[in-house]
């Protein structure tokens, strides 16, 4: 240990240098760590000058580790996901109530998990929950969690996975806006209509809006919200059309405080996964929850099935 001292003056460098590279930003490393970029640039120039290389080649098109800091990164990670399982067992022998870790989007926790908080507490009463919510669109590796929703390539090899729910969208308002407002063509230019609009899926939602979101033709009024909770609180509230996916719609749909607000009905052919890192061992009571969750989505998209259009729904079972 003392030849690693002498090797690595400062630990707190490798910290921030394998943070850079998951991130791939320097910026990004800054803001887990709560300090300024030019902290970060230090640290990672101190311990190059440390070890004697380059860690890091920096152009025009962003940050890129070389060969020296690709091997770095890996003896780095090895190290850290060791470390932290053995923490992370001793802090579980020493509570009184295991801790499970959920990334989920916000909007699922707010429309579908909260309502079932009553129902998990019977159901889990040992178990206390940690959300780590995300406002957007859900992307990016899933680390240092026990379970998170995600939809996966096919050849995606590093996560367990369990079907969650068909990725199927309908748009939706709310019934007081519907009998105002009437249904929302999707071929139509949209006058009268307020449509409510997630501000980082645009590609993806316009395909899904259809020529009612042409912005050189449309004359709908657009809402564009940062969190896809607002935008479903908004539909809720009457103040406009929102596209519903339907994993986080299903409850509102079946209680009737949300209504289709036009006859699309779109099934993408991917699904949403629960998924786990394959760098651990998933516990029991992860497996449980789980299971537990596909179980109540089941049973919603069963109690949804007059609502979805035989086509819809046979694709979606076929997920």
């Amino acid at each position: 240990m003392a030849g690693f001292a002498k090797l690595v003056p400062s630990a707190r460098g490798l910290l921030v240098f394998e943070a850079a590279v998951r991130l791939a930003s320097f910026t990004a490393a800054a803001r887990e760590f709560n300090v300024t970029q030019p902290s970060v640039s230090r640290s990672i120039a101190q311990l190059e000058t440390d070890i004697g290389v380059a860690l890091f080649t920096r152009n025009s098109t962003g940050l890129t580790p070389t060969a020296d800091g690709r091997a770095l990164y890996s003896a780095v990670r090895e190290g850290f996901d060791g470390i932290e399982e053995v923490i992370r067992g001793i802090k579980e022998k020493n509570v009184a109530k295991p801790v499970v870790t959920l990334s989920l989007s916000s909007s699922l926790v707010t429309h579908w998990f909260v309502p079932r908080l009553s129902i998990f507490a019977t159901r889990f009463p040992d178990v206390d929950l940690r959300f780590e919510l995300i406002a957007g669109v859900l992307r990016g590796p899933v680390e240092n969690v026990d379970l998170a929703t995600r939809i996966l390539a096919d050849d995606d090899l590093g996560y367990h996975r369990w079907a969650f729910s068909p990725e199927i969208i309908v748009p939706v308002c709310s019934p007081s806006y519907l009998s105002a407002h009437g249904r929302l063509k999707h071929d139509a230019d949209g006058e009268g209509h307020v449509l409510l609009h997630l501000t980082d899926a645009k590609l993806q939602w316009l395909d899904a809006w259809g020529h009612v979101a042409d912005r050189k033709t449309s004359k709908a009024k657009w809402l564009e919200f940062s969190d896809y909770a607002v935008v479903l609180q908004a539909a809720m509230n009457g103040e406009g059309v929102a596209l519903g996916w339907l994993s986080n719609v299903s409850r509102a749909l079946l209680q009737g405080t949300l209504v289709p607000a036009s006859d699309r009905q779109i099934n993408t052919g991917r699904t949403h996964h629960l998924i786990a890192p394959r760098s651990r061992p998933v516990r029991p009571i992860v497996s449980e929850i789980c299971a537990w969750m596909i179980a109540e989505m089941q049973a919603e998209l069963k109690a949804l099935h007059p609502m979805l259009r035989p086509d819809v729904w046979r694709r979606a079972g076929s997920n």
